[in-house]
């Protein structure tokens, strides 16, 4: 039983040369913004107050842009904002329709067009929400929203219904109901902030609210769930890093989605965070013709253990209304796994789930590897398809027999 390790669709992997070059370092540069002072560039209120927000930023820059994406744009800011900050905008390739960077953040028309199966609210987060702005959907931790503004607006966002509120959702945080509910459940041990990114908060602010939540006896940590470090890496400051240095154990969980991003002013950035002793993970995005493919991906997550952050997730895209075209398909997930399980570090292994549609909760899923049990034994499988027993009898202990490898069939 062998695996096919070989790319579908019959596309042709990236070659080692295009593969090594994903994993370099680069600097996203200055480009249209060449002119502006070092001063300004590294400060990320400059950054916010100049992102691009309009169709006709976008146009000016971007002269290249589709049809599709000039219709999806001049729609954007009625469903889901249109902002990019001038950082990130700088990775786009713009002779690229396809670039990976490119369908992340530059709105399309068929974002408007909504499947039968697809929602507003897929994870079910507000069926959860026993106080505004936060979830409590797992037994022992919380989702608490603290804002519903981010430094630049994916186009799958799980949130677009909240974030920006070009939807009219018209969300506002309420931190005393919320810091009074986590108060009143000892059950509750993890507190995750997110949003909208927590990190577009100042400094103040922030601290201020870690401190209630830390002063809460029955919560042992705390994470923070950001993509500013990509999208906006200037706002790692030091004084921000020293400042979260004070509320330990402090997770914090970043989002990248391919090795472009992983630049070198994001590299820097994230090192800020972890000599701050700040344990850092990555959740990524499974997206059509972003990152649905095994070189592309491995390069990804092999480039962030350089970064010292642990692949944690790779999401299926949650069947949030409008995002079809961006949705690659399970399957492509399981041979992306199926090219990492044994063929990188295991460190660099993430967990691929699903949000479970409705609020069920992050289901993993996994290539089959444990192919039958019998009262005697489990016949498992290796990453390259040779299979394998082991000695168990039916009630767990251990069996006398040995184990043995099973020969391979023979090609006929």
């Amino acid at each position: 039983m062998q695996v096919d390790h070989s790319s579908a669709g019959g596309e042709e992997p990236p070659s080692r040369h295009q593969v090594s070059a994903l994993k370099s370092f680069r600097s996203a540069g200055r480009g249209f913004w060449h002119d502006v002072a070092e001063a300004d560039w590294q400060d990320w209120r400059w950054q916010l107050k100049h992102r691009i927000t309009s169709v006709g930023q976008l146009e000016k820059l971007m002269p290249s842009l589709t049809p599709e994406e000039l219709a999806g744009a001049r729609l954007a800011n009625h469903k889901l904002a249109l902002g990019i900050t001038p950082y990130f905008f700088n990775l786009i390739d713009p002779a690229d329709e396809a670039c990976p960077v490119r369908r992340q953040v530059i709105p399309r028309i068929e974002e408007t067009t909504t499947a039968s199966w697809e929602m507003s609210d897929p994870c079910g987060e507000d069926s959860h929400s026993p106080v505004p702005g936060l979830v409590h959907r797992y037994p022992d931790r919380v989702l608490f929203l603290v804002t519903d503004r981010c430094a630049s607006y994916c186009r799958y966002c799980t949130r677009s219904r909240l974030v920006s509120n070009a939807s009219g959702y018209d969300f506002h945080p309420e931190y005393d109901k919320q810091i009074a509910y986590v108060a009143a459940h000892p059950e509750i041990r993890d507190v995750l902030l997110s949003g909208g990114d927590p990190l577009l908060l100042s400094d103040e602010k922030l601290e201020n609210l870690l401190s209630r939540l830390r002063a809460i006896p029955h919560v042992e940590f705390l994470r923070i769930g950001t993509r500013i470090p990509v999208f906006l890496p200037q706002r790692i400051t030091s004084e921000l890093c020293a400042m979260l240095k004070q509320f330990h154990p402090l997770f914090i969980s970043i989002h990248a989605n391919h090795p472009r991003e992983l630049t070198t002013e994001v590299r820097d950035a994230l090192a800020r965070l972890a000599d701050a002793g700040i344990p850092l993970g990555n959740q990524s995005v499974l997206l059509k013709q972003v990152n649905d493919d095994p070189a592309v991906m491995k390069a990804l997550l092999q480039k962030l253990l350089m970064c010292r952050v642990k692949p944690y997730y790779i999401y299926q895209c949650d069947l949030i209304a409008g995002s079809a075209h961006l949705r690659a398909s399970v399957a492509k997930g399981l041979e992306i796994m199926e090219h990492l399980r044994g063929h990188t570090t295991g460190y660099a292994v993430p967990t691929f789930v699903i949000d479970a549609p409705g609020g069920g909760g992050k289901v993993p899923i996994n290539p089959e590897y444990v192919l039958c049990r019998n009262a005697g034994r489990v016949l498992i499988r290796n990453f390259e398809g040779k299979i394998f027993e082991y000695p168990e009898a039916a009630d767990g202990r251990p069996c006398g027999q040995p184990p043995k490898t099973i020969p391979e069939p023979e090609l006929v």
